[in-house]
């Protein structure tokens, strides 16, 4: 995305700004599955809506030429204080109303803020890296494993289920389906390249942004 690149050059001397680009997309880029397994390797970004503007946001990112290092994260669900997913997941959740998603047996890729930083200022300074990083957490868990962590940070259960048809009345059909549907990303080259998560497991991490 322009932002971060721009970001990027304005945190580094003009000498260095034809060396290294940076940007962000969503982990829609794989193909929803209960069962595949995808890392950096894997293919996607032709199979829907979403997965073809992740695949133009990535070559309008890309610059030309091969002398510049260049470096896509694509992220899963971020998870911050003040806003973002969690964010709209709060409210019904300290009431103890939260609960998964649909069936609950999608995947969630999740990676908590403070990594999603940590892996662009990873790729920004350690020359090594280069290409696809995928900037998930390496636990993986499903929905509803995310609603049974995020309800016993807040010390509640998280038992009632919110039906795919109300999901997709409340946010339509296409953006229901980035809910109702997931895949299990692994950050394999993420690791490979010597980054040091903060927040690896889920647990921990729900429980540091709901404190």
């Amino acid at each position: 995305m322009s932002w971060l690149r721009l970001g990027c050059r304005a945190a580094m001397p003009p000498s260095t700004w034809p060396e290294r680009t940076s940007s962000t997309l969503s982990e829609a880029y794989y193909q929803p599955s209960l069962t595949a397994e995808y890392d950096e390797d894997s293919p996607g970004g032709d199979f829907d809506f979403f997965s073809n503007l992740v695949t133009k946001w990535e070559a309008a990112a890309r610059l030309p030429g091969d002398s510049t290092r260049q470096v896509v994260v694509r992220s899963g669900v971020v998870l911050g204080r003040g806003g973002g997913a969690i964010g709209h997941m709060l409210l019904p959740f300290r009431l103890g109303l939260g609960g998964p998603i649909g069936s609950g047996h999608q995947f969630f890729p999740w990676i908590h803020i403070g990594d999603l930083a940590g892996i662009l200022t990873h790729a920004l300074e350690a020359n090594h890296v280069h290409g696809v990083l995928n900037g998930v957490a390496p636990s993986s868990a499903t929905n509803a494993e995310f609603a049974q962590a995020l309800g016993a940070a807040l010390g509640h259960r998280a038992f009632i289920p919110v039906p795919s048809t109300i999901v997709q009345a409340v946010f339509g059909r296409e953006r229901a389906i980035m809910l109702l549907e997931g895949q299990k990303v692994i950050p394999r080259r993420t690791l490979a390249t010597g980054y040091q998560y903060s927040f690896p497991e889920l647990g921990a991490a729900l429980k540091e942004i709901v404190a």
